[in-house]
């Protein structure tokens, strides 16, 4: 896909705060003209002798005052990231320095980048694909190294590789069906039955193993909503200070220590975990304590995965018996907490509730890799491999759940009986949605869509 753009943009690609270096990027047809508008190199090269990927030092300026010194890096279309000429100044990172930068490369000619339009470029002129693209904001936004590694294979096109893959199978069927049913007395095999099912339950299958690999791989980019409930003085302030690290949470030998929901974002065996440590949940008199404790069960209302906290060292009492059954139809793993102690805990009943049992000492910090363990097991991240390229976004997803239906209806056509035409039809609107999934026909709406939250310089 190309598209010539006529306009030249500029934009602040870098972090709108201070920093030790700040960049101007300018991309279009007169990119090195209006660069040159506002730079000038301390040897008296011009930026139009430049071959691509050379730099330049010199100072810029707007008009006959000096603003800052500046490296000037030259790319000449189509050998930059979006295809066009490109030119990067980058001069000291300060917000006022960057501003009057960007002020003066507009004051020579260019007009503001839209959000992600630098991103839109390459994807229209044909350097990156779609899901190419929609991977560059999941890097900026990693928070961990699974979500990193994750985000860099779907820039490298580990996730269209894997799409090419499964459309290619589908148009080769798709067309021996076609060349078959349309020229009967040409030699062409007739495609069996049986070896076309085959084809499709293994597209199917594909489809299937790859939508498995968007809520895990939502886990890692986005984190989890993830509460630490249990009855007073279980340890959960302990374990939510384990997790984080440092001391988040008061921690004493009275019950009823946490009246309120302490909040931490951490990583536990790279899923970021947006923990809260709530209140004790019990009945109790105290008017700023039962705040607490309604506040605790508005949270678990809300969580994606609770942590739900029992004293080893005690039998179970009817708040334990309680929180379980709140719980039950939520993600939950169950940490027997104070390990260290004689076990008073009835386990049995625990395993039976629970999918996931941990017994840890959140205070010594024994039990915290079979705690991980648990929780990536729990959210499908651990034999999820982020190198073999994984869903992204609620867009990927829908196009990949609308080519898997199609192959569905492909299936059930053939185990019907049904005319080779109408599995055609079927095998074709897979294809279609997969096609829209990398960009190669996808609508103007759609594309808007994607490049409306990219950020701006990006």
């Amino acid at each position: 896909m190309s598209q010539q753009n006529t306009k030249t943009i500029a934009a602040i690609s870098t972090p709108q705060a201070p920093g030790g270096i700040g960049i101007v990027r300018i991309s279009g047809p007169m990119a090195r003209k209006f660069a040159q508008a506002v730079f000038t190199s301390r040897s008296g090269k011009k930026l139009e002798e430049l071959r691509g990927y050379q730099a330049l030092y010199g100072r810029v300026h707007d008009g006959d005052e000096t603003i800052d010194e500046a490296i000037a890096l030259n790319f000449i279309a189509p050998a930059s990231f979006t295809g066009e000429d490109v030119v990067e100044l980058s001069c000291h990172g300060g917000l006022y320095l960057m501003r009057r930068v960007l002020k003066a490369v507009f004051a020579a000619g260019a007009v503001p980048a839209g959000p992600g339009e630098f991103t839109r470029r390459a994807f229209l002129n044909g350097k990156i694909g779609l899901t190419e693209a929609e991977s560059v904001m999941q890097l900026i936004g990693a928070q961990g190294e699974q979500a990193a590694r994750a985000a860099l294979a779907g820039h490298d096109g580990a996730l269209e590789r894997k799409i090419v893959k499964i459309r290619e199978t589908l148009i080769r069927t798709a067309a021996h069906l076609s060349a078959w049913a349309d020229y009967p007395e040409e030699d062409i095999p007739e495609v069996g039955g049986d070896a076309l099912a085959q084809t499709l339950v293994r597209a199917d299958g594909e489809l299937d193993d790859l939508l498995r690999t968007f809520d895990a791989g939502r886990a890692l980019r986005e984190g989890v909503n993830t509460v630490i409930a249990g009855r007073p003085n279980v340890g959960k302030s302990t374990l939510m200070n384990l997790l984080a690290g440092c001391e988040r949470s008061i921690v004493t030998q009275y019950a009823g220590t946490t009246r309120d929901v302490v909040e931490d974002t951490v990583l536990l065996g790279g899923i970021p975990l947006r923990l809260a440590d709530t209140a004790g949940i019990h009945l109790t008199e105290d008017p700023v304590e039962r705040l607490g404790v309604q506040r605790a069960r508005e949270k678990l209302e809300q969580a994606q995965l609770v942590l739900a906290v029992f004293d080893s060292s005690q039998e179970l009492n009817g708040e334990d018996i309680e929180l379980t059954e709140a719980v039950s139809s939520i993600p939950a793993v169950a940490v027997v907490n104070k390990s260290d102690l004689p076990p008073k805990i009835d386990m049995e009943y625990l395993q039976s509730r629970y999918r996931s049992v941990v017994t840890v000492s959140a205070l010594s910090g024994t039990g915290l890799k079979e705690l991980e363990s648990a929780v990536s097991n729990l959210l499908q991240t651990a034999n999820l491999d982020p190198s073999e390229g994984i869903l992204f976004t609620e867009r990927q997803r829908d196009a990949a759940r609308k080519a898997r239906d199609c192959v569905k209806e492909s299936l059930r056509a053939v185990k019907q009986g049904m005319t080779l035409d109408a599995v055609t039809v079927s095998m074709e609107g897979a294809v279609s949605a997969l096609l829209e999934l990398t960009g190669e026909r996808a609508t103007e709406a759609v594309v808007d869509s994607v490049f409306s939250h990219f950020c701006v310089g990006k």
